[in-house]
């Protein structure tokens, strides 16, 4: 190979490098964009809320006892809140708002599928001694309930019920 291809094959290797480096920063860039984006979904249970918007923060904690505390709350309809949940246990624990209808439904899905893999504006996954945050907008009259829907957490009883008051 003479000089001139050679110089040619590193000026199309560097080619390659800076090309493929652009498109992993930008795919980069989008993945982080896309998880900034909440979807903006109406639930029976409410819709997600902007943090601009936050009425007041609620903290809950998650124990390996496989308890939320605390697990019983009341918000008036339209508040949104900011849920800080803090997994004081050494297992991963989640947080899923929803209707017993639906929490129950989605738990026997984890029990076929365990490693499933899922990520909405109404869950928290925490890890051990972490924090996580959802907010939520309570748009809408009645009682719901929250759960970690991990195999046999459910099952254990961690779960708590939200009233939510009519304006």
């Amino acid at each position: 190979m003479n000089l001139s291809s050679t110089l040619s094959a590193v000026m199309l290797g560097i080619a390659s490098v800076v090309a493929a480096s652009s498109v992993l920063a930008h795919s980069k860039q989008h993945t982080e964009q896309h998880r900034a984006a909440v979807l903006k979904e109406q639930m029976p249970w409410g819709i997600a809320g902007d943090p601009e918007q936050v009425s007041r923060t609620i903290e809950i904690g998650m124990s390996d006892a496989m308890r939320f505390s605390p697990d019983q709350l009341a918000i008036k309809q339209g508040e949104t809140i900011r849920f800080v949940h803090r997994n004081q246990g050494k297992v991963l624990h989640e947080f899923v708002l929803g209707t017993q209808d639906e929490l129950d439904k989605h738990a026997a899905m984890m029990v076929k599928f365990p490693g499933m893999e899922h990520d909405e504006p109404y869950m928290a996954h925490v890890g051990p001694g972490k924090t996580g945050e959802i907010i939520w907008t309570f748009n809408r009259a009645g009682d719901f309930d929250f759960a970690c829907l991990i195999v046999g957490h459910y099952q254990a009883g961690m779960v708590g019920r939200i009233r939510v008051l009519a304006e």
